[in-house]
């Protein structure tokens, strides 16, 4: 997809001429122009249809590929290398989410900086303490470490892609993003060791978990705690992409660089180092509690820098741009539901 500027501000337009992602290619999902997508191979500006490789591949979807991960990685580094491959230009595609997972795992207030600002935007004062002991009670997380990473589920029906416009709800007053590293899993995977957690990692993509803020807490459930299903999982909620990034292209996502631009200006600008609970230990939870299957999702959790912080959530018109080094950038326009 390709930006062209009006003013100050950058917009989307259907295709991208080139990705900015680590290694020699990555993993797609695209419509080539036959009005179906398939997968695909990007290499920063150029594409492959993998649909046109059924004899070399062997399988037919995204899904599949990564069903057969450690198979067809070697394959598709292969394809990738050969000067014989079908190579297209990448603007003749648009790219969809990388990924169907069929399940979604997110986790929660795992980045230090932004649980501190999270604390102080919800603290009513009825406790009798100050913002600064807010503050300091809110920085004394690393007593977390010694319990699991909060983690809750999602629903696939939530994806949407990397350059779809974002609907905000009608019913929902307070839209806020929430930019994170996802990674994708490449393999059946159940009660493995935080030592054991990256070899099931297939790679990683770019998510924008947004949340509805106003939905989370609810005044009648008391103890039954927040209602992750309303504030989470609209349409749209969750733009993925553009592409997935094979873990041998980053062997150690614990210092990546994560933007997010609204209307031009940068609102989060943090690095995964301060992560609370790292990768491995996310991934390692999430399988003593569920069997991970190939596609599946695990978020990471967001930065600081939400909308809540700045006193600005979004509105129709808005415009996101949404990168992690190394994984390219999202962009995603925001409109209000019909």
């Amino acid at each position: 997809m390709s930006l062209f500027h009006w003013g100050e501000l950058a917009l989307p337009d259907t295709h991208v001429r080139a990705i900015d992602h680590a290694g020699p290619w990555a993993l797609a999902k695209a419509d080539l122009g036959s009005g179906k997508p398939v997968p695909a191979l990007v290499s920063h500006d150029r594409i492959i249809d993998l649909s046109a490789c059924r004899e070399t591949v062997g399988t037919g979807t995204v899904t599949e590929l990564l069903e057969h991960w450690e198979t067809v990685l070697p394959v598709l580094a292969a394809v990738a290398a050969d000067p014989r491959a079908p190579w297209r230009p990448l603007a003749d595609a648009s790219l969809y989410s990388p990924v169907e997972p069929r399940q979604v795992f997110q986790a929660g207030a795992n980045y230090r900086t932004h649980v501190i600002d999270l604390a102080v935007a919800h603290h009513d004062g009825g406790d009798g303490r100050g913002i600064e002991q807010v503050r300091a009670d809110a920085a004394a997380m690393d007593a977390r470490l010694s319990h699991p990473p909060f983690v809750f589920t999602g629903l696939p029906s939530a994806v949407c892609g990397p350059y779809d416009d974002v609907v905000l709800p009608r019913d929902g007053e307070q839209p806020d993003w929430e930019l994170e590293l996802a990674a994708v899993i490449g393999r059946p995977t159940r009660r493995v060791t935080p030592a054991e957690a990256l070899a099931a990692v297939a790679g990683w993509v770019i998510v924008n978990d947004l949340t509805l803020r106003d939905k989370v807490f609810r005044p009648d459930a008391g103890p039954l705690g927040a209602d992750w299903l309303a504030a989470k999982n609209p349409p749209t909620f969750l733009p993925a992409g553009p592409v997935l990034v094979p873990r041998s292209a980053i062997p150690d996502p614990g210092d990546l660089r994560i933007t997010l631009r609204l209307n031009g200006q940068v609102m989060q600008d943090e690095s995964t180092k301060d992560m609370i609970f790292d990768v491995s230990r996310i991934i390692a939870h999430c399988s003593q509690v569920a069997a991970l299957l190939p596609g599946d999702l695990v978020l990471t959790g967001s930065p600081a820098g939400n909308g809540l912080a700045h006193g600005r959530l979004l509105r129709p018109g808005d415009l996101m741009e949404s990168a992690i080094a190394g994984l390219g950038t999202q962009v995603n326009h925001c409109v209000a539901e019909a």
